[in-house]
């Protein structure tokens, strides 16, 4: 160092000179960005943030250029943690340069020390560091920059290098390992009984230490209750989550932090204790929209439906107004929670539903609920936004609220047509059909393959297979629907003509291994399972529905061969059944109907008879597949019994 000096032409008094010049330099930038703060988040603050750091980035340059020495590690750590601050604000996470820095900062420390580490990894480092360095001149620093060290590990939730930081501090201050009573956190523990280092007046610091600590305890808070939540620990969640509640954060965090309680409390099977923290969230800002989402679920499960709907109507015109202007993020903090806290499970609970997903959620619920005419009404906002070309902006799948677009269509004409607007329902069944026509093929094989061979084509045919199966069912139930439709119009032939197409389509479906009309589930592959089960009903009701055609136009023999085709398929369906009954004693065949009664509604109910979920654009069809004057058949065949007996 003295031959440095010499070189330089200086001595300790010029050492002292550049140390008091570097500190000047160090105060200036820090005056800088007390002065940027006004300009408040925007272009300008991105561009005077890059500006100051790569103004500290020149000064640690000048510092390194001499050996480290106890007398300049200080400044040179505090540079470091300011410049490492307005990296983390800069980038929202760690780069390999800044963790870089901050390595060289604690060898030049070791350095200083008479002591190396270059093979250490940062953990390792500062385990030595902390643990060997035990000038009190540093001891100030070195915290700031530890503390700086864990907000970069928690932004990567690297919790169990932060405990490890934090046991590191606690023992350097003299404390001994900060006590952990039994149930108490470790990490919040440490982060409580960490003693903040005092600020010299002479080392100007971007951003508070005291402010950092209270940041770290609720960004650790919030992390792990987060962790937990997903983990299904939701007791264990909870606490931490309203000890982060309870930490230092801006109102939007606070709000999000609520609104994760909320979503807590109702996997916790405590709806009311959501509510409450879900109304706190959008109490503290209304703009925390997701709460109110999630408020819409509450309600959904405790089946209180008016509740239900006018959160989402409220959400949906939240969404629809233009949002005001972001919220100012105090740019007193340059580490904040959000730059802190980033998991998958927070991005699930707080995505922010697009418009269209709310209107769908209305229309949807709204036909659960039997509410057709606003159902009808929401669908054709919905098909609305289509038409006009919106349909890029809106998310299908995924995390998304959506089904596919056809199915939106299909469950419109489903609502149309409860509201007797049978035409329209047509319509749009058309749109359906004529989408879907060129994307079926003419021959749709599925094979079970019990032991699949290697190769990277078989993902894709099975891939291919699904959707080519979703296509033919959404165009089937477009017949399905229009069939319907015409009978409700009474137009009988029109019925048939629609209720054959669909049946007529369902044979593109050949599944190797099957020529019965009733598919084994053994022999489908396990991917399609759902696909195949819903094109057998839709091809069940597609019989019931052109056999009670044939018998309002008197052709009674065509229609009991519907009716048997009906029960091959679903031997144990209730409405195929009647209809069977009916048409047999209407052919005068009545020792017949009456034995195939005793047969069917005289036994006991099969124990896997459950019906599989359909997709709620069937749920109409199958009502309206119900045979409607069973109670009437059920005396006329009892009293035909006693007569007979």
């Amino acid at each position: 160092m003295a031959a440095a000096m010499k070189r330089r032409g200086g001595g300790p008094g010029w050492a002292a000179r550049c140390l008091r010049d570097w500190a000047a330099e160090s105060g200036a930038l820090a005056k800088r960005w007390r002065a940027a703060q006004r300009l408040g988040p925007g272009r300008a603050m991105a561009l005077e943030m890059q500006q100051l750091r790569g103004g500290f980035g020149e000064l640690l340059v000048k510092i390194r250029g001499l050996p480290p020495a106890i007398p300049t590690l200080p400044l040179e750590l505090t540079v470091i943690y300011n410049s490492s601050l307005l990296a983390m604000r800069a980038y929202d996470s760690a780069s390999e340069g800044e963790a870089e820095v901050i390595r060289q900062g604690l060898l030049r420390v070791l350095e200083a020390h008479g002591a190396c580490g270059q093979d250490l990894s940062i953990e390792e480092l500062w385990q030595k560091v902390l643990q060997e360095v035990t000038v009190k001149e540093l001891q100030a620093s070195l915290h700031r920059l530890g503390a700086v060290q864990a907000a970069w590990w928690l932004a990567a939730s690297c919790l169990g290098s932060t405990v490890s930081l934090f046991r590191l501090l606690s023992n350097t201050e003299g404390q001994g390992t900060a006590h952990c009573s039994k149930g108490e956190n470790e990490l919040l523990s440490l982060l409580k009984a960490w003693q903040v280092p005092a600020e010299q007046a002479s080392l100007s610091l971007l951003q508070s230490t005291k402010y950092l600590k209270e940041i770290l305890f609720t960004a650790a808070a919030f992390l792990q209750g987060l962790q937990q939540l997903e983990a299904g620990n939701f007791p264990t969640a909870f606490s931490l989550l309203q000890d982060a509640a309870g930490g230092f954060c801006s109102r939007m965090v606070l709000a999000q932090i609520y609104t994760c309680l909320g979503c807590c409390a109702q996997r916790m099977g405590k709806p009311q204790t959501a509510l409450q923290y879900l109304k706190w969230a959008l109490q503290t800002e209304f703009q925390c929209l997701p709460a109110l989402f999630h408020v819409a679920a509450v309600y959904h499960e405790l089946g209180k439906t008016d509740a239900e709907l006018q959160a989402l109507a409220l959400l949906y015109e939240a969404l629809e107004e233009k949002p005001p202007a972001a919220a100012s993020s105090t740019p007193y903090f340059l580490i904040q929670i959000e730059l802190l806290v980033h998991t998958s499970i927070l991005a699930s609970l707080l995505r922010h539903c697009h418009p269209s997903e709310v209107k769908y959620l209305l229309a949807q619920r709204c036909l659960q609920e039997g509410r057709v005419a606003d159902a009808v009404e929401h669908y054709l906002d919905f098909l609305a936004l289509l038409q006009e070309g919106l349909q890029q902006q809106i998310p299908v799948g995924g995390s998304s609220a959506l089904p596919r677009i056809p199915e939106v269509f299909l469950e419109a004409a489903s609502a149309l047509g409860q509201a007797g607007r049978h035409q329209d329902a047509i319509t749009v069944c058309e749109e359906v059909i004529s989408r879907t026509t060129d994307l079926v093929p003419r021959i749709l094989r599925l094979e079970r393959l019990e032991c699949p061979s290697p190769g990277a084509g078989l993902a894709g045919g099975l891939l291919s297979q699904k959707e080519s199966l979703c296509c033919l069912i959404w165009r089937t139930a477009g017949y399905l629907h229009q069939g319907w439709a015409w009978a409700n119009l009474h137009e009988r032939k029109e019925a048939v003509i629609q209720f054959s197409r669909c049946l007529g389509d369902l044979l593109r479906v050949q599944l190797c291994g099957s020529g019965e009309l009733r598919v084994p589930e053994n022999l489908v592959p396990e991917n399609l399972l759902s696909e195949v089960a819903v094109l057998q009903k839709i091809r069940l009701l597609s019989l019931i529905g052109r056999g009670a055609q044939f018998l309002e136009l008197g052709r009674h023999k065509e229609a009991l061969l519907d009716f048997q085709h009906g029960l091959q398929i679903s031997p144990d369906d209730p409405a195929a059944a009647h209809y069977l009954v009916y048409t047999l004693w209407k052919l005068n065949r009545k020792q017949e109907a009456a034995a195939y009664w005793q047969k069917f509604f005289q036994r006991p109910p099969g124990e896997d008879g459950q019906e599989r979920t359909l997709p709620l654009y069937l749920v109409s069809c199958l009502k309206q597949a119900m045979f409607p004057a069973s109670e009437s058949l059920a005396r006329i065949i009892q009293d035909y019994l006693r007569t007979t007996d």
